[in-house]
């Protein structure tokens, strides 16, 4: 059995400012434009939590941040490829972006040849190089509260709002699984090295509460 269960999957507005080092302020007003949306958004934005963000949407909202902040590529433009990037079905994630005289570009499918770039030297965005940037962080960002040990919790869009141990995205299910298997606390714990054997003897806990009301 895999740990696949705790993969970072989705991110509040709050991640997304620490990842990507936009404001609140620029996510919203992009989301509002319709230049940049949520994968996972409500249609109340006013809502809690109304914004949430998937990994391929932090890892172009990175992207885009690196072409404003050091490329010095206009938002006008930018707004103009986004249009492109979505008649072409595809993300800022999915594509390898080249910058050339303050202008995006991109390969011709057809020639392998950056579009638009004429002459004279122009940077390459490794997209690959920024996903990696990103998961390592998201990682970092990840990283529990000591408060957090052995509770569990739901939240909307985390896990389909099931029990989770609590700062993580494991769910309550998946830990039981693993305790009918007769895996001990501490064999758990080498499957979802991001749990402690405190996680796990909370989750049978209550469980146990649980089964017993």
């Amino acid at each position: 059995m895999a740990g696949g269960d705790n993969v970072i999957r989705a991110f509040t507005a709050e991640q997304v400012v620490r990842l990507t080092g936009l404001s609140k302020r620029q996510l919203a007003e992009w989301d509002r434009i319709g230049f940049f949306a949520p994968q996972y958004a409500v249609e109340d934005r006013r809502s809690h939590f109304s914004r949430i963000y998937s990994f391929k949407d932090v890892v172009g909202l990175r992207t885009i941040s690196l072409l404003r902040g050091g490329y010095a590529v206009p938002l006008k433009h930018l707004k103009e490829v986004a249009a492109e990037l979505s008649k072409r079905m595809a993300t800022w994630a999915d594509v390898r972006l080249y910058v050339w005289n303050r202008q995006v570009c991109w390969d011709d499918p057809e020639t392998g040849k950056p579009i638009g770039v004429t002459s004279g030297q122009y940077a390459l965005l490794e997209i690959s190089d920024i996903m990696t940037e990103m998961r390592q962080e998201a990682e970092r960002l990840n990283r529990r509260d000591q408060s957090e040990i052995g509770k569990i919790e739901r939240h909307r869009y985390v896990a389909h709002n099931a029990a989770v141990v609590a700062g993580t995205r494991i769910r309550v299910s998946t830990i039981m699984r693993f305790v009918e298997a007769g895996y001990t606390a501490s064999a758990i714990v080498a499957e979802f090295p991001s749990l402690t054997e405190a996680d796990v003897e909370g989750v049978i806990r209550q469980q146990k509460s649980g089964a017993a009301a």
